[in-house]
């Protein structure tokens, strides 16, 4: 069996960071690619990407195009396009995708649903 490797996103490529000592309780809403090294409760939607840092703590219901986990999340994430949890990340929820990678020791408390992926179809 082959040993998945997951490629780390590069910080300087983006735009927003919220730092550790950042807390945010509510909707968040955007459309950039975000990481997010602080706490976060509440609701995050996007339709770009979300990454989640080793240290970051994320009590929300994600809906994004990409997520990329590295730190804790509690709470249930779709993606249009995948799901990446890395070795370090703790996910208490289920995980909706039309691809979804998993890195050994991660773990994953909730049920796991690949979809068909999506594609725009010309109006």
């Amino acid at each position: 069996m082959t040993e998945v490797q997951i490629t780390a996103i590069d910080e300087e490529q983006l735009d927003t960071i919220l730092a550790p000592d950042v807390e945010f309780a509510g909707e968040m809403l955007f459309t950039k690619p975000l990481m997010i090294k602080g706490k976060v409760s509440g609701i995050v939607r996007s339709e770009s990407d979300l990454y989640i840092d080793e240290k970051a703590e994320v009590e929300a219901d994600i809906v994004a195009n990409i997520v990329s986990v590295k730190g804790r999340v509690k709470g249930n994430i779709s993606a249009k396009e995948k799901v990446e949890l890395f070795a370090c990340a703790s996910v208490d929820g289920d995980v909706t995708a039309p691809q979804i990678t998993m890195e050994t020791g991660c773990r994953l408390n909730g049920a796991c649903r690949m979809t068909a992926p999506q594609t725009n179809a010309p109006a």
